[in-house]
């Protein structure tokens, strides 16, 4: 039972000390890691290690990125410098790495360091046990949390979450700081603190992998927007489709249980705090906090007018508000190093870093995380490799379904929140799917209206029906029958789903549409004039 900060200090400094002068052999164990054999390699390792009778620790960890290597190894060799990570590990590579490290010789063959990264919530995704309690601690969970609870009152905390600037990573950037204010000043007696893990874009997998690699790092800023806005339950609202991470947050909450940071007097304290998780189906819609929250009453997921927000009327009537996975995350990462720290990446309305998802027709495929005001070109090249098959880049769709298309003069924009609305597009939740010379944008429009029209509630007839429209237009053009009138009733149907839909699905769908007219326009004529 952990009660005191010397209890944390404890379970750090005996971790520590047991892994102290070991080799580690660090596996990548996340689904895109497994599904490329990952458990297979984990398994020879296992039994190699066993059976040569060397003293070498196998810890499984959360992605580390490198989705196009896969399975991916990191090795920490106390006797050699520095860490070797290495990619597209076979049976007969992990038998090298071992003879290798037997010798005490270095690999020689890594993946290179991305110079652009900056890792903060993605940190210890690939360098820790998610499972491991222990682990965790040894990272420098909880520290912040058992500081907070006993010495930092809860309008300091808000205050701190304001000055640091940090703006929600679910999609429109909306200000946390602003959005726990309005949940701390109403005085109700019950209040709620969502997590919203109900990723749905297509080609987004950054909230699965930081749960998936470092569950503890989002679970601490839960527990410290609870304090601070008064809430005694935090609820994580995730899609069933995630089982492993699922698995993982189970088991990283039954541990805190256990540990006496989760349930009554947390830390010695008067604050009592649980955390739940409530499953969603899978429903795009979902990820809008009012549909969220009719979703986990129970109700069919839909959107619902506002005013009145979630921190007025939420869940179950009661103040509510809901932050992305990435944003908490961010905030254990604020109060562990200090907002000045926070301030230091990024831009001045943009400040951290941002996690995105890096998709499509690019050489190195992966999660990457890089300061907000970074260089779109850089990500794509410098990051990314570039485009594969060395074909010319066309455009990367950013915010998935509900963002826009960059083209190559785009390729200098400073990737942040207001540069990205001015090109039309967005920043969303992080998805960045890169398209070549081969890629049609006028199919590609189509398939995003496609998603919206399919995911789509029905609740409100400019989404319901004027998404369907979109689609029939986008098709008809596609099959050689367009003509050049459903050019501007494409951009006035557009404008009026934008202007007249209920929710932010239906008010952004059709981004996708207006900015490839505006960008690539020649696509559609050549559709409309030579089929």
């Amino acid at each position: 039972m952990i009660k005191k900060r010397e209890d944390l200090e404890l379970v750090k400094k005996g971790f520590i000390n047991r892994k102290k002068n070991r080799v580690q052999i660090k596996i990548a164990m996340s689904v895109c890691a497994k599904s490329s054999g990952a458990e297979k390699i984990f398994n020879y390792f296992l039994e190699e290690i066993k059976n040569r009778k060397i003293d070498i620790d196998i810890i499984p960890t959360g992605c580390m990125g490198f989705c196009y290597c896969e399975p991916t190894l990191k090795i920490v060799d106390p006797k050699l410098e520095g860490i070797e990570i290495i990619g597209d590990v076979t049976i007969e590579k992990a038998k090298l790495i071992l003879d290798k490290l037997q010798k005490g010789e270095k690999i020689g063959e890594r993946i290179e360091p991305r110079i652009k990264e900056k890792r903060v919530s993605l940190l210890n995704c690939g360098d820790i046990n998610p499972e491991s309690f222990e682990n965790s601690i040894a990272s420098g969970a909880y520290f912040s949390l058992e500081n907070i609870v006993n010495n930092i009152s809860k309008e300091r905390v808000i205050g701190d979450v304001e000055k640091s600037g940090l703006r929600g990573r679910g999609g429109a950037g909306y200000s946390t700081g602003k959005k726990w204010r309005a949940l701390y000043e109403n005085k109700s007696d019950e209040k709620y603190i969502v997590c919203n893990a109900d990723e749905g874009d297509p080609g987004a997998f950054m909230d699965r992998s930081i749960l998936a690699g470092d569950p503890h790092l989002v679970l601490e800023g839960m527990i410290i927007g609870g304090y601070a806005v008064g809430a005694k339950t935090g609820i994580i609202y995730i899609r069933a489709e995630y089982p492993q991470a699922i698995e993982i947050l189970l088991k990283a909450i039954e541990d805190l249980k256990e540990n006496g940071i989760l349930g009554e007097k947390i830390f010695g304290t008067e604050f009592s705090f649980n955390i739940e998780l409530k499953y969603g189906a899978g429903a795009f819609v979902c990820g809008e906090e009012t549909a969220l929250i009719q979703s986990m009453e129970g109700k069919r997921g839909e959107p619902k007018a506002k005013p009145p927000y979630p921190v007025e009327v939420g869940y179950r009537g009661k103040p509510t508000v809901v932050n992305n996975v990435e944003t908490f995350a961010n905030i254990t990462r604020i109060f562990q190093n200090g907002v000045d720290w926070y301030r230091a990446i990024g831009t001045e309305r943009s400040p951290g870093t941002k996690v995105f998802a890096l998709v499509g027709k690019v050489k190195k495929v992966g999660l990457v995380e890089v300061p907000l005001g970074t260089k779109l070109k850089d990500i794509i090249y410098e990051i990314g490799g570039g485009i594969k098959g060395e074909k010319e880049f066309k455009a990367v769709q950013t915010g998935g379904p509900s963002g826009g298309c960059l083209s190559k003069e785009d390729l200098e924009i400073s990737v942040e929140y207001d540069e990205l609305v001015k090109k039309g597009a967005m920043m969303g939740s992080g998805g960045l799917i890169v398209l070549d010379e081969d890629d049609c944008m006028v199919e590609m429009s189509r398939f995003y209206i496609g998603f919206s029209v399919g995911e789509s509630c029905g609740k409100c007839t400019p989404c319901r029906i004027g998404t369907k429209r979109l689609y029939e237009i986008l098709d008809k053009i596609l099959k050689g029958k367009g003509e050049l009138k459903d050019l501007e009733i494409l951009e006035e149907l557009s404008i009026t789903v934008r202007r007249a839909a209920l929710c932010g699905l239906g008010k952004t769908a059709p981004n996708p549409v207006l900015s490839t007219l505006k960008k690539f326009r020649n696509e559609y004529l050549d559709m409309i004039e030579r089929g």
